[in-house]
This record gives structure tokens, C-alpha cells and sequence, in this order.
């Protein structure tokens, strides 16, 4: 149910603009030269190396081998830190740049004032082989191929772990009591692409299991991711509705991370009928830019896989979750919060009145509007 007309509003925005979607086709626009060389450009800068690679490492040790990854964070993370009682880890879009991300990690914490006493902000960065090259890190870094990261990928090198697996080592670092004895909360956050790979792996993974046994609430917050994904093969229609989706169409609409069919092997070796239950009852706010609605900006997933989930972010963030909360009328733990006025922005949805109410808690101002 939505609140306040100014919910009604936009969810009547999403209705047109997937009807909008309808009439253009299932297949998504006609490429044309314009928008090739803008998939051009888009291509050449995900592959430029990163600015900035995090000052601090957390290894991560699996069955498939070990390796370390980069981070930033505001105190040495293996120093015992008594005094923290949150902890938000923040992630990076698909330029890797978690240097940015920190810096809005702690702009948040500023944002929220006393709200935030005792907050620790963690920004952890998946680099590629690429980035390991040009910076002559140390062989133990991890390294993906290219976005192969925000998809849970197993790394080209040292070893094949999962970047699901790597946000299993932050989590279990952070349940260790020896060095935060009093943390009560972690909050998982990520944005654009960031939120692409916490749709995934908040599905699929049992990461924060390690918190809960010793007494740590976990939460996350998504905000305009891409694309999302999907359980079965259902997709909104123009009208917000779900119907069977047109397979001969776009052949590839439910494969890994649109659906779960040829998933990685972080997936498949876990009870898959079980995840979709597990992940409703997880506590998750969407975080959605009211003005996030340009298909042509910010490496917008245009791909017929991706059109087949609405013509923009915010078109494709309501129809997923009215897709969930219908599957799921008990032990449903999400909604969203729409950050008015905001586009592809993640300093301006995190810090926010809205983002910041969300993320600590607070109460939300009546401008935010909420879906439940």
C-alpha cells in the first residue's frame, strides 16, 4: 500500500512509463548511432583503471583459494575499536571508485549528527585485472573482469572467489568481538551497480549469519540499481501486472543475474528454492530517485533482458517490488522509500533527509514518499 498522494503520483508515473515500454517494444529500443557511441564511451571508461585503490585489505579465504581485497575505512579495521556501535559498508558503482564512495560514507555520517555517534564507514573495492596491473599491487589482490563483480563472478586471479564470498569476509570480519565489543548493527548499502550486487547477494548469500550468532542486526539499503533479480520468468507488463515473459523474444532474459537459470556456482550448490523466501524476509529498503528516469545515462542497462524489467530505474524499482510483496503476503521485510528530486546520484539519495532517515533510522520526513 502506498502513502500519501505523492506515492500515488509515482506510482502512477511508473504505470505510464512502462505502458511507454509497451508501445516501444519487448526488445527495447532500436540502437542507434547516438547511443552506439554512447555504449562506446560507457565501454572505454569502465575499462580505464581506477584513480584511487583503498589503503587497507581484508583477506578473504575459500574453498576455491585466498586472496585479499582493498578498502577504505575511517580507523584501521584489525585495531580494536570499543567504541563503535554501527558499522556502514558502503559500495562502489561499476567504476570502482570507492575512494568517491567513501567520501559519502562520511558525508552521511555529518549529515546525521548525533544519530550517527559511534558509526564506522567501511567502503570495500573490487578491482580488476586492469587495476591491479596499474597500480603493481601485490599478487594477492584480488582481480575480476571487468562489471564481472557486481554479477557475484569469481575473480580472474589469484584465485577464483566469488565477489559474494569477499562480502562474506567483510561481514565475518566485523563479528569478530575481540575487536568491536560493541557493535550492535551492520548496514549494508550500495549504489547503481552497488545495488545491482546487493540484490544478488543478499538473495543468494548467508553472509550475515556469522553476525546474527553473535547478536548483530544486519540491514541493507538498495538504491537505483539497474536491473534486478528475478526468481521466475514472469515480468511486468505495461499495465504493472506480471505475465509469462516472452522467452523466443529474448532468449536470454532469465539467465544469471536477470533469473537464476546458468548461475554461478555460489548459487547452484545452495537449495535455490529457498532463496527467494529467505530473501523477502530480510530486512531491505529500496532507495529510489524519484528523477532516476533517464534511459540513457549512467551505463543504464540496455540490454533486452534488462528492457524487460521497465524503461528506467525508477520504472523497474516499483514493478520488482509489487513482485515480491505479491509472492510474499507474510514475513515480507522491504519496502521503498523514493528520494524526491534525485537522479543517478549517490551522494544526493544517501545524504538526503529521506536516505539519511533510512539509513539511521529515523523518522521519515512527509515529503518521502513510502511504499509498503
Amino acid at each position: 500500500m502506498s502513502i500519501g498522494k505523492s506515492a500515488g503520483k509515482s506510482a502512477g508515473l511508473v504505470r505510464a512509463a512502462l505502458l511507454a515500454l509497451l508501445l516501444i517494444g519487448s526488445n527495447g529500443f532500436a540502437q542507434t548511432q547516438g547511443e552506439g557511441d554512447l555504449a562506446t564511451r560507457n565501454s572505454r571508461r569502465v575499462d580505464e583503471p581506477v584513480k584511487q585503490v583503498g589503503d587497507q585489505r581484508i583477506v578473504v579465504k575459500t574453498a576455491e583459494g585466498t586472496g585479499t581485497i582493498p578498502l577504505y575505512a575511517d580507523r584501521p579495521i584489525n585495531a580494536p575499536a570499543p567504541d563503535v556501535r554501527r558499522v556502514v559498508v558502503i559500495v562502489h558503482g561499476i567504476l570502482r571508485n570507492a575512494d568517491v564512495y567513501f567520501a559519502t560514507g562520511k558525508k552521511i555520517v555529518q549529515n546525521a549528527g548525533d544519530a550517527a555517534t559511534g558509526t564506522m564507514v567501511v567502503a570495500p573495492q573490487f578491482l580488476t585485472v586492469t587495476d591491479a596491473k596499474a597500480f603493481n599491487l601485490s599478487p594477492d589482490v584480488l582481480g575480476w573482469v571487468r562489471s564481472g563483480w557486481a554479477r557475484g563472478d569469481a575473480a580472474a586471479g589469484p584465485a577464483p572467489v566469488s565477489s559474494f564470498s569477499a562480502l562474506d569476509a567483510v561481514l565475518a570480519h566485523f563479528a569478530n568481538r575481540d575487536l568491536y565489543p560493541a557493535l550492535k548493527e551492520v548496514l549494508l548499502i550500495g549504489h547503481s551497480a552497488g545495488g545491482r550486487i546487493l540484490n544478488r547477494y543478499v538473495a543468494t548469500s548467508d553472509g550475515e549469519a556469522v553476525l546474527r550468532r553473535t547478536g548483530i542486526r544486519i540491514r541493507y539499503v538498495i538504491a537505483n540499481p539497474s536491473n534486478y533479480l528475478y526468481f521466475d520468468r514472469d515480468r511486468p507488463s505495461a499495465d504493472g501486472k506480471l505475465q509469462p515473459a516472452d522467452m523466443q523474444a529474448c532468449p536470454a532474459l532469465n539467465d544469471w543475474p536477470y533469473g537464476l537459470d546458468k548461475a554461478p556456482p555460489y548459487v547452484t550448490k545452495q537449495d535455490v528454492k529457498s532463496l527467494e523466501a529467505r530473501y523477502a524476509s530480510r530486512n531491505v529498503v529500496y532507495l529510489l530517485g524519484g528523477a532516476d528516469t533517464d534511459p540513457y545515462l549512467h551505463f543504464f542497462d540496455r540490454s533486452c533482458s534488462g528492457m524487460a524489467q521497465g524503461p528506467n530505474r525508477l520504472a523497474r524499482g516499483h514493478p520488482y517490488f509489487d513482485y515480491l510483496k505479491g509472492r510474499h503476503a507474510t514475513n515480507f521485510k522491504q519496502h521503498i522509500v523514493e528520494v524526491p528530486g534525485i537522479g543517478h546520484d549517490n551522494l544526493g539519495m544517501f545524504t538526503s533527509d529521506c536516505g539519511v532517515a533510512v539509513l539511521f533510522e529515523k523518522k521519515l520526513p512527509t515529503h518521502c514518499p513510502v511504499f509498503r
